[in-house]
């Protein structure tokens, strides 16, 4: 994705979050304008259309952003050529452990986009499972430990469908230097957001795909670190249809 096009993307996305106050603005243009996982999602076409999408972890709801504005702009005519069609008629239900933040996603895009987008607050690991085709962790896993992941990711195996898919973006622990560094930005984020930052349980990027391996998914790993210095992957594991 050009940068002249992500920027119309990202600019399109962010506009309904002016009313939910500057901060919420401009966190979403950051992240949107910023964040290579956003642009891969759609390169790498990973959701289909009139996918059921749980976003666990979803704070202000900028997965769903993304997506339904590239939706918009291909509608407009206003897609290139050269990257994919982005999904069409995705619906979106997102947990977020800071009911606050999933409030405002549901202010900025409810009135936009009714019917599609439901967010609430909720522990991911206690949330119901249920009439989803695809389920997002983005960098959030690692703050449960083991036993919690695990039980997790059984979970989400046990509700998606055949052809169904998971997505998780994992920092590589084998990764030295670098995953170190990613983890200081990551309390850094979350101080920023007046969160504070409990422990973290993390793996090499081999025990994540063995764990995902195992519970029968079709697993591709992508660095997600492009232009930075950090330690993180895309996984996109598919249940077989």
């Amino acid at each position: 994705m050009n940068p002249d096009f992500r920027r119309t993307l990202r600019d399109h996305a962010t506009r309904a979050y002016r009313q939910t106050g500057p901060f919420n603005y401009r966190w979403a243009r950051g992240k949107l304008g910023q964040d290579a996982i956003f642009p891969a999602l759609i390169e790498h076409g990973v959701f289909h259309d009139h996918a059921r999408v749980l976003d666990l972890g979803c704070g202000r709801g900028l997965l769903a952003a993304w997506l339904l504005a590239a939706e918009q702009l291909a509608e407009a005519g206003q897609w290139p050529g050269h990257l994919p069609p982005p999904p069409r008629k995705l619906r979106f239900r997102g947990f977020e452990l800071m009911g606050r933040e999933a409030e405002v996603g549901n202010r900025a895009l409810q009135p936009h986009f009714p019917g599609r987008v439901e967010f609430a607050g909720g522990d991911m690991c206690q949330v119901p499972l249920e009439d989803v085709d695809a389920v997002a962790i983005l960098d959030v896993l690692h703050y449960v430990d083991y036993a919690a992941q695990e039980a997790l990711l059984d979970r989400i195996r046990a509700a998606l469908p055949p052809g169904g898919v998971f997505i998780t973006r994992v920092g590589n622990a084998a990764a030295g230097w670098r995953f170190r560094f990613s983890q200081l930005v990551d309390r850094c984020m979350a101080g920023v957001q007046g969160h504070r930052h409990p422990p973290t349980w993390c793996r090499p990027l081999e025990d994540w795909q063995a764990q995902l391996g195992k519970r029968g998914f079709c697993v591709s790993a992508s660095p997600m670190s492009h232009g930075t210095l950090f330690a993180n992957v895309m996984l996109v594991a598919r249940v077989p249809a």
